[in-house]
């Protein structure tokens, strides 16, 4: 709309069958398990996103929002629909998110992203949980977790934070001879926390699919437990005037199985 303020409805069915070594199976407190082959859900969704003050870049088909320093605001709900369309859960997941881009003068400038996230229901299967977005590539990705493994933690009510910050050279550029190569301090922390109610949680309820496990069987799927999940990066950016490249450290969970401590992670960035 004229004031930046714009609605978006939603319609989605969507039949699951788990592959490889994925497995939905509920376990009772006898230990005998019973294994799906395929779930169902039906979503109606709306998304409210208000943007004050936003400018893009217009082209003939697509334009490209450009970040200034008005802050730019979500609001979504899915509500899970039991018994329409074959759909097999009843749930209601609400998601608030707020994105600031803060301008530092000469320290650069730092991108900050908050959201949270509250799903009511019970017995509801991970599948329909958060589960927290994580990376096992070799690309830095700015809107996951780039050291936290796949399906590793799941929640039902979470808050997270996401900061990158952009130096923008405010101390590469007086080092001599390395100022004429025009790289670009980055930096970057990233949390998240929540919890998993005992309705949805596997090792409290025989109603809700077990945590899943890697080929050696032990768990790799967990809830939170008392401290946040947290990554930190440090990193150089505008190399060869496209490439960003990232040192990533995990900060903590590091005894979980096939957690990784660090890792170089890169993103291909267009600087001007």
């Amino acid at each position: 709309m004229r004031n930046h303020l714009s609605i978006g409805l939603g319609f989605n069915a969507t039949k699951q069958s788990p592959a490889g070594t994925l497995i939905y199976q509920i376990t009772d407190k006898n230990g005998n398990a019973q294994v799906f082959n395929e779930i169902n859900s039906t979503e109606l969704s709306v998304n409210i996103r208000y943007a004050p003050n936003e400018q893009f870049y217009q082209g003939k088909l697509y334009r490209t929002p450009i970040f200034n320093q008005y802050p730019i605001f979500n609001f979504n709900y899915t509500a899970g629909l039991k018994d329409v369309f074959n759909g097999d859960y009843s749930y209601h997941n609400f998601n608030i998110g707020a994105f600031k881009r803060f301008y530092l003068s000469q320290l650069g400038y730092a991108d900050i992203d908050v959201a949270g996230t509250y799903i009511a229901g019970k017995g509801i299967p991970f599948p329909f949980l958060t589960i927290h977005r994580a990376n096992q590539t070799y690309a830095y990705q700015l809107n996951s977790y780039n050291l936290m493994n796949f399906l590793e933690f799941v929640s039902d009510h979470h808050a997270s934070a996401n900061i990158q910050y952009y130096m923008n050279g405010f101390l590469l550029n007086k080092i001599p001879v390395i100022k004429m190569l025009k790289l670009r301090e980055v930096f970057s922390f990233k949390a998240v926390y929540g919890g998993l109610r005992d309705e949805n949680n596997p090792e409290n309820s025989n109603q809700v699919f077990d945590f899943q496990k890697n080929k050696d069987g032990q768990q790799s799927s967990y809830t939170f437990g008392s401290k946040p999940y947290m990554e930190a990066s440090v990193g150089l950016s505008n190399i060869f005037k496209i490439l960003r490249v990232d040192y990533v450290r995990r900060l903590n969970y590091l005894d979980n199985p096939g957690a990784p401590k660090s890792g170089i992670r890169a993103r291909i960035k267009f600087d001007f």
